[in-house]
Parts: structure tokens; sequence; C-alpha cells
């Protein structure tokens, strides 16, 4: 690893709390871990001042950034780099770790443990995001009856007694439960995201786990709520994320351009993580995940399928939009113009002009290991 006495970078990793004594053993420490994975050789470290002290910077060296992700685009990482990370666990953390140092905006840790345990939960994200499939219904809503109840003050609740992460397992992976379940592509990201962090509390923060069991049992923590106590947010409305950068385990939304179909419950957008290797998670076929360009092809084709129920309700036909797709996908020139197209950031709240899907931020969660932990619990 190449030491900086001031970072070229603004990006990458940092880690804070880190003074002049000990900065050589946490570069070492880093640097240790990236040898495991052959990395090492390919990142540089800086130390500077940040608001709570000192910190140390790592990030990806300038060739490597522009041979692998030129303009931050992460999507062909896998193929630059020959990772494998479908059949070689470790190249998934590589991939992680590769698109953290290269990145334009910093991941921000207190300290290496918290760095480590934020990578395994991006690899448990990819894994369960891998294996979730739902039933798709804008209405109904259902969870399996031997682990989860319901009630309109507290949410979707597990049972006393029952264990959170199978819980969200049989919920959402019908390799477990032998059945899909009805509910929405955003909740469905709200527990990829919950069983994740579980799963790692599991051997790093036994309380914390615990206390998430017990809130589980008396209320779900959703939606905005959801988001406040779990998830920081990088990226923003004023410094974009590049359209093409993207970390596996980040959330994204994928944004319906269009007001018209917009309107329909379910259809304003898709709630979906970063697998890794150019491919976005599919919760309806978890079989058959997304490239950037096909999810922007089938966003951009909801507006070809509108019709009015019988209850006077707007609603999508998903075989026209399937018709549509197949068509799309024959001609490559109508490909590259509605990617080109979709791939536009998307416009404000309530504004249809000239955007496209792509949001300008992305999601992953908070820190969860003792001592440093700033997921906060709601009160009961």
């Amino acid at each position: 690893m190449h030491f900086e006495q001031r970072p070229s970078r603004q990006g990458g990793v940092l880690i804070h709390g880190v003074d002049t004594t000990a900065a050589a053993a946490v570069a070492q420490r880093f640097a240790a871990h990236l040898q495991t994975l052959g990395l090492d050789s390919l990142v540089a470290c800086g130390s500077e001042t940040s608001p709570t002290g000192s910190a140390l910077r790592f990030w990806l060296n300038d060739a490597s950034v522009q041979r692998w992700a030129p303009g931050y685009n992460t999507l062909e990482l896998c193929t630059q780099c020959g990772l494998d990370t479908l059949r070689q666990p470790d190249d998934l953390a590589r991939e992680i770790i590769l698109a953290m140092l290269l990145g334009p905006v910093a991941f921000e840790f207190p300290d290496l443990d918290e760095w480590l345990a934020a990578i395994r939960i991006r690899q448990n994200i990819v894994h369960a995001a891998r294996k979730t499939s739902l039933a798709f219904h804008t209405s109904e809503a259902e969870r399996p009856e031997d682990y989860w109840a319901y009630s309109p003050a507290t949410g979707f609740t597990i049972l006393p007694g029952t264990c959170l992460i199978d819980a969200l397992c049989k919920a959402t992976q019908p390799d477990v439960s032998g059945k899909l379940y009805s509910f929405s592509c955003y909740r469905a990201s709200e527990y990829v995201i919950l069983l994740s962090i579980a799963q790692e509390l599991r051997a790093s923060n036994p309380a914390l786990l615990h206390a998430l069991q017990q809130h589980y049992e008396k209320q779900a923590i959703q939606s905005g709520k959801f988001h406040d106590v779990f998830l920081r947010e990088y990226g923003s409305m004023e410094q974009p994320l590049p359209p093409k950068y993207y970390v596996p385990g980040d959330r994204l939304w994928f944004r319906n351009p269009d007001e018209h179909s917009s309107d329909v419950s379910g259809y304003e957008g898709s709630w979906v993580f970063y697998l890794g290797g150019g491919l976005f998670c599919n919760f309806w076929n978890h079989a058959q995940p997304f490239t950037l360009s096909a999810k922007c092809i089938e966003i951009y084709h909801w507006r070809h399928a509108t019709y009015v129920d019988p209850a006077g309700d707007l609603r999508i036909d998903e075989t026209i939009v399937a018709h549509r797709v197949a068509d799309t996908q024959r001609d490559p020139l109508a490909v590259q113009n509605i990617f080109e197209q979709m791939l536009r950031l998307r416009e404000p709240k309530g504004v249809y002009q000239h955007g496209g899907c792509i949001d300008t931020t992305r999601e992953y969660p908070r820190w969860v290991r003792p001592g440093t932990s700033d997921m906060v619990l709601p009160r009961l």
C-alpha cells in the first residue's frame, strides 16, 4: 500500500478517530486485509484532519480506476477484473471493496471493524436479494402465518418465540417457504436489509439483535422510520452520483419518469438492490436479474400498457409490457435510444419533463457493532 501525507482523493473509505500514533497500525491492518484478497498493491492511504479529529483515507490508485471503472462506471468491474461473484465468495468482497475505494463519495466508519462489518452486511444483502421472490400484487399483503401476525396498529410483527431471521427468510425466499407471498418491492427491500443486518448482529452484536427481535414482536419499523433507523444515504439532488456508479448491496430506486403511468399503484418506480456484476435484483423472478439496460427498458414500457379496470382504477397490463420489451430487445437501435433516454438522472418529485429513471442517491446500512453502532430503535 502506498502512503501519502495528504490524500489526493475525496472519496474512498474514511476511517475516523485515527491519531498519528495509531495511524501506522490501522493502515497496516487495513493493508493486511486487502492482502488476503490480493488488492493491497492497488490502494493508497493518507492521513487528514476530519471534524471528529484525525482520520485515514484509503482509495484505489488512479491507474486502476481509469482501467477498470472510467467515469465511475462500476458495472463492468467484474468483467474487467475477472471476478466470479456467483461461484467465488471472496470475489464478491473484492468487488464491494473496489467499488467503495474508487467511489466519488467517502464511505465513513468509526473504525476498521465497522468497515469489515459493512462489507459482510453488503455480502448478506446480495445473497438474500438473489434469493428473494414475491407474488406481484399492488393491494394485497401476506406473510407466513406460522411466523407472522398483522394488526393495523403494529403492522406485520413476528410471533413471540419465533426467530426474526427465520421469519424474514420464510417471507421472502420461496426456496425456504415453498411459496411466493404478496407484498410490495419496497417492503421486500426492507426485509432484505433487516435480514442482512440481523445475520451480522448474530455474530457481532447479539444484544442489539435481541432488542431488534423484541421490537419486531411488538411493532414493525417501516417506510420513513425504517430509513431513518437503519440506513444512510449518499449522493443528493445537488450532488448526484454518477448514473453507472453502484456498490454491491446498495439499495436504490428507479423512478418511472412517465407522469400518466406513474399514477398506477405500485408503478411509481421500482426498489431494487445492486447485486454486482452489472446486475440488479428482480423481486418477481430472482432467477432472472436485470441489467441496467433491461431494467430501464421495462420501466419505459409501463407507459404503453395502462388501462382502466372495471372499478375505474388505472392499471398496467404486464403481458403488454413483456411483449413490448421483447420487441425492443430485438432492435439494437431502439435499445440504444430508450436506454439513453432513461439513463438521465431523475427529476424532482412532481416534475415530469425531460428526466430519466436514474436516482441521484443510493442507500446502505448504518453501523452495527457494540460501542460504535448508530442504529437507535424507536420507543415502543
